[in-house]
């Protein structure tokens, strides 16, 4: 069967009240420029549409090529998906004949499947915006780890697992889209529709290789791969490309021999790495991890980032600690609130603090030197304000946060 060209999907899309059938319901979302929202792939272009009566938006995926199997296959997707419920996870409908395009194609209606819309980002452009940021990859790894030992308990499995059939949703947690290649058991002693993309699959994988197993490598992989990430984010830049994470085909092909095997050593102090380098391996060598239980893919939790205030209020001051020049500090010694005005000469904060507070050390006119550990992060708005004695103020490359002010009519 020929399928029409994104651009006669296009026009049919532009008046989707005329040329869809049961789904007649449903408009396109515009793009700023006017036109229906849309994105594109190899073989298909996906519509945002919204249902105007319940606010619902829905993803329209019109196919550009052929697929021997494809309504049989998304009838089975559908049956097994119907009662799963996860957010990992969304509904799917494949309806036939449901868009009439005005093509030169021999046919004028054509099959388009319904999904649920899924708003966020993908994984890959997810990483490609956070990876510096270590506390946002280990609570992606976490949650990636989290859905691989769902989707591991499953017996349906995905097909082809990487970054971008992954959403990451505005809350952090993930979605995982584009079902073409799903195994559900309903096909068992069927064929694979694909092996996969070459980053994230197995170097032997086949198009035999079709059951619940089949994601297991790439579950393996994805999530070494993120872990090194959160420990080490140069990785990425040393060993990863635009469209995979650390490893490529080429590794896959002799571990002994690839320069990400070689780097990674260097962090199996860390034990969740090392049980997940143990899983990888295993994968590497069995193809798939029916060997282990799913829930090795079990991660602690991230610990919450630390939210350090430079805001210092009377109940503050009221329960703060001092040391011998009368600097007042909060009870655990990370935030030094306020220091006299008759504070002079040279003085050093101690070691451990956190935040330098909201007009710490203002209108200290004798202070001549002031030193700042590094495990300093934050300086408040006009911390320094009127210090005119100062000539000098080194600033230790772990501060991420210097309010507004905080040198006013000083050095």
């Amino acid at each position: 069967m020929q399928y029409p060209l994104i651009s006669e999907y296009l026009a049919a899309i532009r008046e989707a009240n005329d040329n869809l059938d049961k789904l007649s319901h449903l408009v396109p979302v515009l793009d700023k420029y006017g036109e229906p929202y849309r994105s594109s792939g190899a073989f298909a272009v996906v519509f945002k549409m919204k249902d105007e009566q319940t606010g619902k938006c829905y993803a329209l995926k019109c196919f550009t090529e052929e697929q021997e199997g494809r309504a049989e296959a998304y009838r089975q997707i559908a049956e097994e998906l119907e009662f799963v419920n996860s957010s990992y996870i969304t509904s799917v409908k494949y309806l036939e004949k449901e868009l009439f395009v005005d093509s030169n194609c021999e046919d004028e209606e054509f099959p388009v499947l319904l999904m649920d819309w899924i708003e966020g980002e993908t994984m890959e452009t997810y990483i490609a915006a956070n990876y510096t940021d270590t506390h946002a990859m280990s609570m992606l790894c976490y949650r990636f780890c989290k859905m691989a030992a769902w989707l591991r308990s499953q017996s349906f499995a995905h097909g082809d697992i990487k970054p971008d059939n992954i959403m990451v949703r505005p809350d952090g947690t993930l979605t995982l889209v584009d079902y073409d290649g799903m195994f559900v058991p309903a096909m068992k002693g069927q064929k694979s529709p694909t092996i996969g993309t070459k980053d994230f699959s197995h170097p032997l994988r086949t198009i035999d290789d079709f059951d619940e197993t089949i994601d297991d490598f790439a579950l393996a992989s994805i999530a070494l791969s993120l872990k090194a990430i959160s420990l080490n984010p140069s990785l990425l830049d040393l060993y990863g490309a635009s469209d995979r994470l650390l490893f490529s085909a080429a590794d896959y092909l002799d571990l002994s021999k690839s320069k990400t095997m070689t780097a990674l050593q260097g962090l199996l102090a860390d034990e969740e790495t090392k049980t997940l380098m143990s899983m990888f391996l295993l994968a590497s060598a069995k193809k798939d991890l029916s060997m282990c239980s799913f829930r090795l893919f079990g991660l602690q939790k991230p610990k919450e980032e630390e939210v350090w205030s430079t805001k210092v209020t009377d109940e503050d001051l009221e329960n703060a600690v001092e040391d011998e020049f009368g600097v007042k500090y909060s009870k655990d010694w990370k935030r030094l609130l306020w220091a006299p005005a008759e504070l002079e000469d040279e003085y050093s904060i101690i070691e451990g603090v956190k935040v330098i507070g909201d007009n710490a050390f203002s209108e200290c006119e004798s202070l001549t030197y002031i030193g700042i550990p590094d495990s300093v992060t934050n300086i408040g708005s006009s911390a320094f304000e009127g210090c005119t004695s100062l000539t000098s103020i080194d600033i230790p490359n772990n501060v991420t946060s210097i309010n507004d002010g905080a040198f006013g009519d000083c050095i």
